[in-house]
């Protein structure tokens, strides 16, 4: 899947091989694309929101959070969407476990 493609195409390109996916691992795979590109559409319209003049408190309450959990969730989102895009050929892996 090209990185470049809107997440709008990426999520309809999604649900079209999620319906036609023969096999569970297929299906899943499906999903997940569907999963990635729906976060980082959320995330382009909370920055689209914050560059319009939205605050913190009214973002997280379009999510029934805080205005520090609004800020603590898309901040890990923007830095998501960012290393994505930075490395759009090389397949997310699973997060990096911190030590304990």
């Amino acid at each position: 899947m090209m990185a470049s493609k809107s997440p709008v195409r990426r999520i309809t390109a999604a649900l079209g091989a999620l319906e036609v996916a023969d096999g569970p691992m297929s299906r899943l795979e499906a999903a997940r694309r569907l999963r990635e590109a729906a976060e980082e559409l959320e995330a382009a319209q909370v920055e689209a929101a914050r560059k319009a003049g939205a605050t913190w408190k009214e973002i997280g309450a379009c999510y029934g959070l805080t205005k520090q959990g609004a800020q603590q969730r898309f901040r890990a989102a923007r830095n998501q969407a960012n290393a994505v895009t930075a490395a759009p050929e090389r397949k997310q892996a699973s997060p990096i476990a911190r030590p304990e």
